[in-house]
């Protein structure tokens, strides 16, 4: 039996056991969160933007347009939880905060990099075919 399509969380820790990996199709496997997390459109978003470096919360939300204030600081306490983004904060008056990515957020921006290339280099088909459904 594949490991991908494991059903119980018995199952799901002796595979994990096993392989030394989630299975995305069970029901109840942590990696579902993670995928949420990394595949949101904030969470590529605020992915491809630390990708370029240090950022402070202002600097973020610049870049990122339409990202409201709740939105981004949900998405980086996702991301920061799932050990993908570094969140240092300065003893200073006003606070002082920067996102960095971690060596594993590196990892997984490169990945999503793909994907958004991908998009923006296809995007006139992807419209043509939306335009051809409706």
């Amino acid at each position: 039996m594949s490991p991908y399509f494991t059903r119980s969380a018995t199952t799901l820790t002796q595979v994990m056991a096993q392989t030394g990996r989630g299975d995305l199709f069970a029901e109840r496997c942590p990696s579902r969160e993670v995928l949420k997390h990394v595949t949101s459109r904030w969470g590529v978003l605020v992915l491809l933007a630390l990708r370029d470096g240090t950022q402070r919360f202002s600097d973020l939300r610049r870049k990122i347009g339409g990202v409201s204030e709740k939105m981004l600081a949900q998405t980086l306490q996702w991301l920061e939880g799932d050990g993908f983004v570094l969140r240092v904060s300065y003893p200073v008056v006003p606070p002082h905060v920067e996102y960095s990515l971690t060596p594993m957020g590196q990892e997984v921006a490169q990945r999503v990099i793909g994907l958004a290339d991908w998009i923006e280099l296809n995007l006139a088909q992807i419209l043509q075919a939306q335009s051809a459904m409706k």
